[in-house]
């Protein structure tokens, strides 16, 4: 049977578009209508960014803001002394960039026991201020009977114990004995270039980015991204990855830097990096240098690898020099000890070595100066 002419004409190709172009946004419009198609597809493409931001506010940065605002730097106890005669004495350990809590690096190192008490400085994930650090700890000092204070810093922990070190010596009652340095950039020269630029490329987006002091979202990829060379693989000019290797580098982070209790917020890294690009620990070394009234000046001691190749994130080799600058030489206040086996600031990985150098050549040192302020008059 023929079709209708009427009904082959309905489906004609030609009135099928010229239909299509009719029903179109704006086919009405006669002026500016170029103009304001643009102005609506820029109005829908903020549409949808506003609305994905939205989520991302809502599920990754607001939740992290709350429980940031809840957060306040602690001191946990760590160990008992081994005599009881030093419970007059406190060792006080903080960690370095990335960390929060110093109890598990304190725990590697028992034979800080010798010198006294040793507590672990737990950080405000909000952020760094070593003014709080430094009056927390005088309080505990004071609440528990302890007169001499010893500091222990490793890498950028060294920057942070300096600063609370300079606060607790010259405005408290306390007497600090010495500040222990491990692999301690002392300025921003002393961070290795590659370490420097992950550094500053974090800065660069936590000022950027909306909420990225808080994003996990943002931490995830900045810390996949320091550790692509694990899963990604180059074949020419192309770069391909391992899937697999892809998959345990991401369980690696999301266990190990997004959920877990100790792991450092970009804000409290932020600060961190900050420590050492603002000035370093010169300064605060210039300080406890200088003659005080009723103290005598602490020691300073510096554990790094006796091969400086063997840190890859500092320049042991410089903050060394400037070391031996700002504390008097090795004849003064300064003991340098060099490890064979160690690394950049790793007692957790290498434990025997560490006990082993503080045994042998950290605590004698120490000891002089806390017999020293044992016999000061308080």
């Amino acid at each position: 049977m023929d079709r209708h002419p009427s009904t082959v004409a309905d489906f004609d190709d030609v009135r099928r578009r010229e239909r299509l172009r009719e029903t179109r946004v704006g086919h009405g419009w006669r002026r500016w209508r170029r103009t304001r198609l643009a102005v609506l597809r820029v109005v829908g493409v903020l549409v949808v960014a506003l609305m994905v931001f939205g989520q991302y506010w809502v599920h990754d940065v607001a939740p992290e803001r709350e429980r940031l605002a809840r957060t306040a730097p602690e001191l946990l106890p760590a160990h008992l002394p081994a005599d009881s005669r030093d419970w007059d004495t406190a060792v006080v350990d903080m960690v370095g960039l990335g960390g929060v809590n110093a109890v598990p690096t304190a725990s590697a190192l028992p034979v800080l026991n010798q010198i006294g008490v040793v507590w672990a400085v737990r950080y405000d994930n909000a952020g760094i201020d070593t003014k709080v650090i430094a009056d927390m700890i005088v309080r505990a000092a004071t609440y528990g009977g302890v007169r001499n204070i010893v500091l222990v810093g490793h890498s950028m922990g060294g920057v942070i114990a300096l600063e609370v070190a300079q606060h607790i010596h010259l405005h408290s009652d306390r007497r600090l004995v010495a500040v222990v340095l491990d692999c301690t950039p002392l300025d921003l020269d002393a961070v290795r270039p590659e370490s420097r630029s992950r550094g500053t490329d974090l800065v660069r987006w936590l000022r950027w980015l909306p909420g990225a002091r808080e994003s996990r979202l943002l931490r995830f990829t900045v810390e996949m991204s320091a550790r692509r060379e694990r899963f990604q693989l180059w074949h020419g000019l192309l770069p391909d990855i391992d899937l697999d290797a892809f998959r345990d580098v991401a369980s690696e982070v999301l266990r190990d830097k997004i959920f877990s209790r100790d792991a450092a917020s970009n804000g409290l890294i932020e600060a961190q990096f900050m420590a050492i690009v603002a000035s370093g620990g010169t300064g605060d070394l210039d300080a406890l240098g200088e003659p005080h009234p009723k103290k005598r000046n602490p020691a300073i001691v510096f554990i790094r690898p006796r091969d400086a190749s063997r840190d890859s994130v500092v320049d042991v080799e410089y903050s060394h020099r400037m070391l031996i600058e700002h504390s008097g030489g090795v004849d003064g206040s300064l003991l340098v000890v060099r490890p064979s086996r160690i690394e950049h600031a790793n007692p957790i990985q290498r434990p025997h070595e560490y006990n082993a150098v503080i045994e042998s050549q950290v605590l004698p040192f120490i000891a002089r100066y806390q017999d020293a302020n044992r016999n000061d008059p308080p």
